[in-house]
């Protein structure tokens, strides 16, 4: 629990002065910034603040140190791991960055872009298109997670086989200490060897050393032609298989490769039924691809596929022929967890291993849940590429969610240290891409190396001496 100190009047008005009228929002007509994505949390706050620019951020933080009060910055509020909220404690001052929410510079030429933080992801993605380029950070999500909240989290997403997480895609960052004092790094530099590099120390910081207030974003040329598969498997060995000759065969084209379950692709069909699965044989694995390049792709992947189905490695395949196709086959991934919501998850996975180990890791974690309780069904997903597969375990059939956690109170914390007890056996780690927050604070100190987490902690303690930056989240 953390405890954050409660706000005296004066300093409330000193706040809301800096925003101004319709800068700021009571507890009481805020309740989209205590909402939980997963609905297993509630956040709380005295005030929510709403800067226009980044010395309004300055301002309010210089005010929150002096007074020391809590500050949780807030961007699209997708976060899973409650990063964003304060579920214990009403005193916390929430910052929100929603209306720092403009595009500063687009550099064609040095392929960059300046955007501040409460940029949503798909307005990058439009900017750049606009002028030709792409942004190939993306997620589900992207209609509602911001710039800011992407680099806090270090985000990862389904390109990061080619192109790398969040902290990948950035050149330099601006950003506000915990002092007041605004740290300015945008220029668009792919070499700038001059000390210790503040862009990759604040991405996955999760706001507790500072808060991001633009970055300058990493542009690539528009890829001439796109190919998107879907590709049934006999056995998670073979699709396992299938994906190291697809690496193989096809090298840095290939942009991402999602592993998807009959189980999962029938939550999806049930759910929304105008998804469907257009593979015609039914196989207990599939692999999304999409492999981007130059004109002649397609050849290429065609003959590639058709190599596998000549050893039976690849039972069957569909190939997108338009961009509606394309959108069809992704949907069936993008909406995955909104599918395993609907059908009353307890547990929602985010862990990550060698990609040699994923056989064993999947193979373990089925076998260890059943064990825990007999009859919990698992679908797991997510991108093989990089070795983050995300187990989502539902009760058995027949029993809602909300009556199987009551009758077994402890279940959701014995699934989730289940599952961290195998991705531990399989040298993996217990936060791949959505960070630490609040809910894994006990999980980062069990499984961390102590060098590590006493140099967190000394970091915390000198740039964040007075602990006004996001207290409780990362480190508890």
């Amino acid at each position: 629990m953390t405890d954050f100190p409660q706000p005296s009047e004066t300093a409330l008005s000193r706040l809301k002065s800096v925003v101004g009228e319709g800068g700021w929002r009571s507890s009481s007509e805020a309740e989209r910034y205590f909402e939980d994505p997963r609905g297993r949390f509630t956040g709380q706050a005295c005030l929510i603040l709403m800067p226009k620019t980044t010395e309004n951020v300055s301002q309010i933080v210089r005010i929150c140190n002096e007074e020391r009060l809590g500050l949780i910055p807030f961007g699209g509020g997708t976060g899973v791991v409650a990063g964003q909220l304060s579920p214990d404690s009403g005193n916390a001052i929430i910052l929100s960055l929603e209306r720092m929410d403009q595009i500063r510079h687009v550099m064609p030429e040095d392929y960059a872009m300046v955007a501040e933080a409460g940029c949503i992801l798909e307005n990058i993605h439009a900017a750049a298109d606009e002028h030709g380029l792409m942004y190939p950070l993306s997620m589900a999500s992207k209609g509602s997670c911001t710039v800011g909240g992407n680099l806090a989290t270090n985000a990862g997403g389904i390109q990061v086989l080619r192109h790398g997480n969040a902290r990948d895609l950035c050149l330099g960052v601006e950003a506000v200490l915990s002092s007041g004092e605004i740290i300015s790094e945008l220029r668009p530099l792919r070499k700038n060897n001059t000390g210790y590099d503040m862009r990759h120390l604040l991405a996955g910081s999760e706001g507790t050393l500072g808060i991001i207030t633009a970055a300058t974003l990493i542009l690539k040329p528009q890829e001439q032609e796109t190919v998107t598969a879907l590709c049934a498997s006999s056995s998670l060995d073979d699709a396992l298989r299938l994906f190291q000759k697809l690496r193989a065969d096809l090298g840095e084209s290939l942009s991402g490769v999602e592993l998807l379950s009959k189980f999962g692709l029938d939550l999806v069909n049930h759910h929304f039924p105008n998804l469907k699965n257009p593979v015609g044989l039914a196989c207990d694995w599939y692999l999304l691809v999409e492999i981007a390049g130059q004109s002649g792709l397609m050849d290429r992947v065609e003959a590639t596929l058709a190599s596998c189905m000549e050893t039976g490695l690849l039972p069957d395949a569909v190939i997108a022929n338009s961009e509606a196709q394309r959108a069809g086959l992704w949907d069936l991934r993008e909406n995955t967890p909104e599918a395993n919501k609907m059908t009353g998850a307890i547990c929602n996975s985010d862990t990550s291993v060698p990609l040699s180990q994923i056989n064993q890791f999947i193979t373990k974690t089925h076998k260890a849940i059943s064990d825990l309780y007999p009859g919990l069904r698992i679908n797991s997903y997510g991108h093989v590429g990089d070795g983050n597969i995300h187990h989502n375990v539902f009760p058995p059939v027949d029993i809602s969610k909300a009556d199987f956690v009551a009758a077994n109170s402890t279940i959701i914390d014995l699934v989730r240290e289940t599952i961290n007890e195998v991705t531990e056996d399989c040298g993996g780690s217990i936060s791949a891409e959505h960070g630490i927050g609040r809910l894994k604070v006990g999980d980062l100190n069990y499984y961390g190396a102590q060098a590590k987490l006493d140099t967190i902690t000394r970091i915390k303690k000198a740039l964040d001496p007075n602990n006004i930056m996001n207290p409780g989240a990362l480190i508890g």
